[in-house]
């Protein structure tokens, strides 16, 4: 695009406001979810609020990013903040939790083309001496989106409806469709192309029977169930479709080549490993905080807030040394302080106080940081420009993948380990509070399943336990999720190894002017 300083300016900040938008839905019916379960029933089918979104966004990443490459950013992007415009009214709108779940699936692909394309806009649209600072803003705002969802989705429950955690996207949808329709100019050219319609399909089916055997599986069904079963065997069949596809399509959606480039595969690698060992961080410290410590949803959300102020430091900072440094010598040091803050969340106890729970969050964030503003430059390194939309996209698909797989992982690992922890605690073979009492008398609520944390975080739950019998759930809770977080060192360690196998690239404008000049001919 023309470098008009000011049309520029107005184009960073609707692609901002659309990742923040995008991002944020991912998690902000977390805090809602009862007060919409309460209106629309269907406390069997909720988990697929979540999941459809987050198939449909993870499935659209990496076909939209293709489609970008080969026609254009600019239609692929005013489609994503239109169809993600249109789930949120219709969200807003649902009388069934089908329905809804329905919604966010057309939300959830616009979200698939928002995110990954506004990433690959940032890049085409300013020269490279500025797109480390930038880089570290979309990183920081892509990092803050994941506490603010959250206790957004709460502050607005609370306060007005449920709905409106959906309703409050159109107006800013509509100023990012204006911001990014009237003044970004596309100028780069991009040829027609045959589409991998095999490719993309295999790619769809394959995520679909992946979460949803994941989602579903320990839950609705047991984990060796035909359906689990078939839905696991799905997957991969259809991976290995995917594969021989890609590996025969001209133009595939993800490009195998690519990743025989050293500095792009650890790139890859690094940020799916590095967000699953984040996301474990981030989903069981409002868990330690609250069904351990004692405290409000609200106050333990909060408890996020110095970890994502510390991702918002490192990233702002990693993205201002990129015209310095070498992106691994950039990311090295920030790996190991991740890996140093998921070792320390290890020596959890119930005893451990909060200060130090929170300096232990700082130093994750401060861990996590420069992957959200390095990783972007450093998978698009001496790409011409149309590879950007594929490269940019593979990695956000790649990291969304890691996150998931690691909420469900580390979920399954948790809850077993609670429920066996509680089992030696109380001295008999259930987990469940109608077995067994406290010594101070008394015994909860029937039917209350201490294995669950959810259950030990509402104060009326709590109060229902006798205190002697808390403390031993307590104890069992604290111990669960400190395992959690050693096996949570494994991706985070494993991401320090693709860090230092990293090649010594860095940012090159004269590398990328070479590389769009060679595509040219």
């Amino acid at each position: 695009m023309a470098r008009n300083t000011q049309n520029t300016g107005i184009v960073i900040a609707g692609l901002l406001l659309s990742i923040l938008m995008a991002s944020m839905d991912n998690s902000i019916t977390a805090t809602a979810m009862g007060s919409i379960i309460g209106e629309l029933g269907g406390l069997d089918k909720f988990v697929w609020v979540t999941s459809a979104y987050m198939v449909a966004e993870m499935a659209g990443m990496p076909i939209f990013g293709k489609l970008s490459d080969m026609y254009g950013r600019k239609r692929f992007f005013v489609f994503g903040i239109v169809c993600f415009m249109l789930g949120s009214a219709l969200c807003g709108t649902a009388d069934s939790i089908l329905q809804l779940s329905l919604y966010r699936a057309v939300q959830g692909i616009g979200a698939g083309a928002l995110v990954p394309i506004a990433f690959t806009i940032m890049f085409d649209a300013v020269p490279p001496e500025s797109r480390g600072k930038l880089g570290g803003l979309f990183g920081a705002v892509f990092g803050l989106s994941s506490i603010f969802g959250p206790l957004l989705g709460a502050y607005i429950t609370d306060h007005i409806s449920w709905q409106w955690i959906f309703y409050i996207n159109l107006p800013l949808g509509l100023i990012a469709f204006a911001m990014i329709a009237l003044f970004y100019k596309e100028s780069a050219q991009h040829a027609r192309q045959v589409i991998d319609w095999t490719g993309a399909a295999s790619l769809v089916g394959t995520i679909v029977c992946l979460v949803f055997a994941m989602e579903l599986g320990g839950k609705t069904f047991a984990w060796d169930s035909a359906p689990i079963l078939g839905l696991f065997g799905g997957s991969a069949a259809l991976a290995l479709l995917f594969v021989w596809a890609e590996r025969r399509a001209a133009e595939p959606i993800i490009s195998f080549a690519m990743f025989r480039s050293r500095l792009y595969a650890t790139s890859n690698a690094l940020a799916m490993l590095s967000g699953a060992a984040f996301i474990t961080a981030s989903v069981y410290i409002p868990i330690y905080m609250q069904g351990v410590l004692g405290g409000s949803a609200t106050n333990s959300g909060m408890v996020l807030l110095p970890m994502m102020l510390g991702t918002v430091v490192t990233a702002t900072l990693g993205g201002s040394l990129l015209n310095k440094l070498s992106y691994r010598t950039i990311l090295i040091p920030n790996v190991v302080i991740l890996v140093a803050g998921i070792a320390l969340l290890t020596t959890l106890t119930a005893d451990t106080s909060r200060w130090i729970v929170t300096i232990y969050m700082v130093l994750v964030g401060l861990g996590v940081g420069a992957t959200f503003s390095v990783l972007g430059n450093a998978a698009i390194h001496a790409l011409p420009a149309n590879k950007r939309g594929s490269a940019s996209s593979t990695l956000n698909f790649l990291r969304s993948l890691g996150m998931t797989l690691g909420i469900t992982v580390f979920g399954i690992i948790q809850s077993h380990a609670m429920a066996r922890r509680l089992s030696d605690a109380m001295g008999s073979g259930s987990a469940n509070g109608s077995a067994g009492t406290g010594e101070s008398g008394g015994a909860p609520a029937a039917g209350l399943d201490l294995s669950d944390p959810h259950a030990l975080m509402e104060p009326a739950a709590r109060s229902l336990i006798p205190h002697d019998l808390l403390g031993k759930v307590a104890d069992g809770l604290s111990s669960s999720i400190s395992l959690t977080f050693m096996w949570s060192l494994i991706p985070a360690v494993l991401a320090l190894a693709a860090a230092l196998l990293m090649s010594r690239e860095r940012m090159d404008p004269a590398a990328e002017a070479e590389a769009n000049a060679a595509a040219q001919h």
